[in-house]
């Protein structure tokens, strides 16, 4: 990244939170959490608050040390983490079956990295979700400077009360972003309302594998740290995140435990020495779903 660049993200640090308001912000935010004394419940209740909070607070940082796709991918060893990245994109556009010119949604879409690397490898038009006002902003920048304006496009809304009509999208994808929802289920239904009939819906999904134990403390501490981390208001098993997909009107076509087979440790970014206290605790699932006249992806969905 250039100094300007960087100078760039320097001046977007806190996000739409005035300066002498961002340690008070930081503080109100961790409190919503449980390691911080915070309860389940408030955090659901106040997800908007705290989701935008949390994103406020991260994303210049995020964008500093990570790049423009604010998610993991699995990586093959002598592959950098960009790389990965990419293909993780690719992939998920491939398993939607994308077509130029279709109409694609992105449900939280962060400051629009893999929307616009989808919509430039299958050539359709992207909109992307997203109710933080700051990543949106920067987001329409990153768009200007990588030309791609005319294709892809943002709109500021609450994922869980999406302002478009029924059947709008050809194809629709959420990437380690509906994890932020309050209620997986209305969330899922809401993405089912906008997806045409016989199309799809791909997403990766942050999950606790089988190996947790909710009975463990030590399993309950990590789970809350992840979650204070992550802005997440809970995570889900990957069976509540299947059985939430069946009752929004999904088929699950396909899904998978995408940390499972990845040659290199999907937290290794974030870990020099290899070594991670959540490693088989917390994973990332991806579905793909059929909406029966519609299909979604969860690994995959359609639907029906």
């Amino acid at each position: 990244m250039s100094k300007s660049g960087a100078l760039d993200l320097v001046s977007g640090v806190g996000g739409s939170i005035e300066r002498k308001e961002v340690f008070s912000a930081v503080q109100k935010y961790e409190k919503y959490h449980v390691c911080h004394g915070g309860d389940d419940e408030e955090r659901k209740a106040n997800y908007t608050d705290m989701v935008n909070k949390y994103y406020d607070l991260v994303t210049s940082f995020y964008e500093y040390g990570w790049g423009e796709s604010f998610h993991f991918a699995p990586r093959w060893k002598g592959e950098s983490l960009r790389e990965s990245i990419k293909r993780h994109e690719h992939f998920l556009a491939l398993q939607l079956g994308l077509k130029k010119g279709q109409k694609v949604l992105d449900v939280g879409c962060g400051i629009g990295g893999p929307l616009r690397e989808i919509a430039r490898f299958s050539d359709t038009l992207l909109t992307g979700l997203n109710n933080n006002e700051y990543q949106i902003s920067r987001g329409e920048e990153l768009n200007r400077i990588r030309g791609v304006d005319n294709s892809c496009t943002y709109v500021k809304a609450d994922f869980m009360r999406m302002p478009f009509s029924d059947s709008t999208f050809d194809a629709i994808f959420a990437i380690e972003a509906t994890c932020h929802a309050p209620d997986l289920l209305n969330c899922y239904k809401e993405i089912y309302r906008v997806l045409k009939p016989g199309q799809c819906f791909a997403a990766y999904e942050w999950c606790v594998t089988d190996s947790f134990d909710p009975m463990n403390q030590e399993h309950q501490r990590i789970k809350g740290e992840v979650e204070l981390g992550n802005g997440l208001p809970d995570i889900r098993s990957m069976g509540q995140c299947l059985e939430a997909l069946k009752l929004a009107g999904f088929e699950v076509i396909c899904e998978k435990d995408v940390a499972v087979d990845s040659p290199l440790p999907w937290h290794l970014p974030l870990d020099k020495d290899y070594f991670s206290p959540i490693k088989a605790k917390i994973s990332e699932r991806f579905f793909f779903l059929s909406a029966g006249q519609n299909i979604g992806v969860f690994g995959t969905c359609s639907r029906r």
